[in-house]
């Protein structure tokens, strides 16, 4: 494809209206520079340099990123397209200067010509400099000016170069006038040659640095989820997999804030721009990229992107055998760290480039168990303990696949499912143990005994586990969580409401705990605060339980039962029939004034215990208002089983109307919250 030497000039004019200065890179309409990022200005140029040539996405990906490069370049190639079309007031559908062609490329059909020598300005300051010489004009264009340029001749040397008059006879006949005309000319041709050698040199190093000493520091980030460029839709475990990895990973950096995977995970295939999803989220940055899985072989490639400009600074790609993913994963890692200078210490890299082979098998069927168990309902939750079980099978030295284990387990054992407590909880802190019995400093693994020691009424002990999970892992949003809810169980309301707060600004969709922030202005009686929370994580996810759930508290608690009672039948169906769900549209119909109807719920709860196990929470939240007498004499049986429910005790407004019974101080004593 052969090119028009565009840039012998310093400007060139597009159509009757725009014009591309080269040296400073810009475009112009008229005097109005119109802003153009460092891709659209590539692809541009290129266009234009091809004019009425179709243009192929694989030269624009060769021009822009260059050769070899592994990445879903189309949407980007897209985007640049509409940006430029948006700057030049172009039309996809009737264009005037980008054509599109339909599966091959794009074409520049727009006259493209010289700006007209009579627009150019004669000061140094100007485009283009002439300068009269017996009746000529010279243009100093960058590429003649850096030449010297001759003198003409007068009629003796014109005779002498044709060999009519001997060299020895030819005598200048120049004036003083003329020698100070070619001194003051030279002194121009000189000055306008350096002017361009140093417009000419900036350009360089801008485009080689692009702005990076003056663009503002890089303080949070967020991994967009990696694309499955395998060609297998059975592979997007894999994808999402190592997203959650590599985010994982740089959540150890204490001056990085990283944004959780559940946050992260509603942009998948979204078609939002880098900038609008960078607004969402808060962040300075987005890492995007892609995983092409081949048999026993993993290409990642990840690029940076500056969220303010839309500016792909960094890109790398990764060729690696599958058994050394984790060290592809820290290599990912610590050069995005590198690459937005943040600080980090010896101990925070030390943990960020720790890793170790592990075989194939085993990493599927642990990225097979962390996809099911993302899915959170029971059935997914049981198929994620088969693939956790069979990776430790395989490789029971295999750290993460026993916290992905023990994670299982908690989510079986809690009330929205509805299995025994006793069953799962030994099983779950034995899972978490040996994980830190292999890797000791595995944050997720601290986060999961804080949890259960919590629920065990062991205070000191879950502490120290969250303070530790902290210390790991800085801007983990589960650890925030968790520590949130460890200082909510003690009554340390403003103190919780701060690391929930904190935790948000990692997690901004809310969706790894669902209404987290919700439930503890629930607890603070800011109800209609926490109202809105919710409402807010369900436009995002209508359907998500546990949002559902904690809105029928909040309604409850407020005094609007009858509001609460649509939002929880609905839960209840989304939910499977959850006896925590029971046990508060119970409440809710009592409230309300439907006493027929909460005594007919309740009797469907009665008729499931008798034919297995139905957690004590479930009756409490049935019985308060309704019975109270049964209200405390289920608490009982919740504390014999260590329910859930008890760590709440001391500050949750259900048990409001329990406060002056001596049976429910008597249980605020046994729990250690007196």
């Amino acid at each position: 494809m052969a090119s028009t030497p565009v840039r012998e000039h310093q400007s060139i004019r597009l159509g009757d209206d725009y014009e591309i200065d080269f040296r400073p890179r810009r475009l112009r309409r008229g005097s109005h520079v119109l802003k153009l990022e460092r891709i659209p200005w590539e692809i541009l140029v290129l266009l234009v340099e091809h004019k009425d040539e179709i243009v192929t996405r694989d030269e624009i990906v060769s021009r822009v990123w260059g050769k070899g490069v592994f990445l879903d370049t189309d949407n980007s190639i897209r985007g640049a397209i509409r940006k430029l079309r948006q700057a030049l007031k172009d039309d996809a559908e009737s264009p005037r200067f980008i054509q599109t062609v339909t599966g091959q490329g794009y074409r520049f059909i727009a006259p493209v010509t010289p700006p007209e020598e009579e627009n150019r300005t004669d000061t140094l300051n100007s485009e283009a400099l002439t300068v009269p010489m017996n009746g000529q004009n010279i243009a100093s264009e960058p590429d003649r000016l850096s030449q010297p340029q001759r003198l003409p001749l007068v009629d003796d040397q014109q005779d002498q170069m044709a060999g009519k008059v001997p060299a020895a006879e030819i005598r200048p006949e120049i004036s003083h006038g003329q020698r100070n005309w070619h001194a003051r000319k030279w002194f121009l041709v000189g000055a306008v040659s350096l002017l361009v050698l140093v417009a000419v040199t900036t350009y360089i190093l801008t485009r080689s640095h692009p702005a990076d000493a003056k663009a503002p520091k890089i303080t949070s980030l967020a991994v967009l989820p990696l694309k499955n460029l395998s060609g297998d839709p059975a592979q997007e475990y894999f994808a999402d997999g190592m997203t959650e990895e590599v985010i994982g990973r740089l959540s150890m950096t204490r001056d990085l804030r990283v944004i959780s995977r559940t946050s992260v995970m509603q942009f998948k295939d979204t078609r939002l721009s880098a900038p609008e999803i960078a607004k969402k989220l808060g962040v300075d940055a987005l890492v995007e990229g892609s995983v092409i899985r081949e048999g026993d072989r993993i290409r990642v490639h990840a690029q940076l992107i500056r969220a303010s400009t839309d500016e792909h600074f960094w890109s790398e790609t990764y060729d690696r055998e599958l058994r050394s993913v984790l060290g592809l994963e820290s290599d990912v890692a610590e050069s995005i760290a590198e690459k937005v200078k943040v600080t980090i210490s010896r101990q925070e890299h030390s943990r960020l480039v720790a890793a170790r082979d592990v075989s194939p098998e085993v990493y599927e069927d642990y990225l097979r168990g962390r996809f099911s168990l993302n899915k959170e309902t029971r059935s997914d939750c049981e198929e994620s303990i088969h693939y956790f079980e069979q990776a430790i099978k395989t490789d029971p030295t295999f750290a993460p696949a026993y916290v992905g284990l023990g994670e299982a387990y908690g989510q079986l054992s809690s009330v929205l499912v509805g299995d025994r407590p006793r069953e799962f909880r030994p099983k779950l802190i034995d899972a978490a143990r040996k994980a830190l019995e292999l890797d000791p400093e595995l944050a997720e693994a601290h986060v999961l005994l804080g949890t259960i020691y919590q629920k065990q009424w062991r205070w000191p002990d879950a502490e120290n586990e969250f303070k530790t999970a902290l210390d790991l892992t800085p801007n983990d949003a589960k650890a925030h969580v968790g520590f949130a809810n460890f200082l909510l169980s003690q009554g340390q309301i403003d103190e919780a409401l701060d690391w929930a707060k904190r935790g948000r600004k990692l997690d901004p969709a809310a969706v790894s705990a669902p209404g987290e922030l919700a439930w503890i202005l629930f607890f603070a009686r800011r109800y209609e605060d926490a109202e809105r929370e919710l409402r807010a994580t369900l436009a995002v996810k209508p359907d998500q339980t546990t949002a559902l759930w904690y809105l029928g508290f909040v309604l409850i608690a407020d005094g609007r039962a009858g509001e609460a009672i649509p939002v929880l039948e609905k839960d209840l169906v989304v939910s499977h029939g959850s006896p925590g769900v029971k046990g508060v549209l119970v409440r809710a119909y009592a409230s309300a004034g439907r006493r027929k109807d909460a005594l007919h719920l309740l009797d469907e709860l009665k008729q499931e215990q008798r034919k297995g196990y139905v957690p004590a929470a479930a009756f409490i939240q049935a019985y308060i208002g309704l019975d109270n007498d049964q209200a405390c004499a289920w608490l009982n049986k919740g504390c014999e089983e260590q329910s859930a429910i008890m760590q709440w005790l001391k500050v949750e407004p259900t048990f409001d109307p329990l406060r002056r019974d001596p049976r429910f101080k008597d249980l605020i004593h046994r729990v250690g919250l007196d």
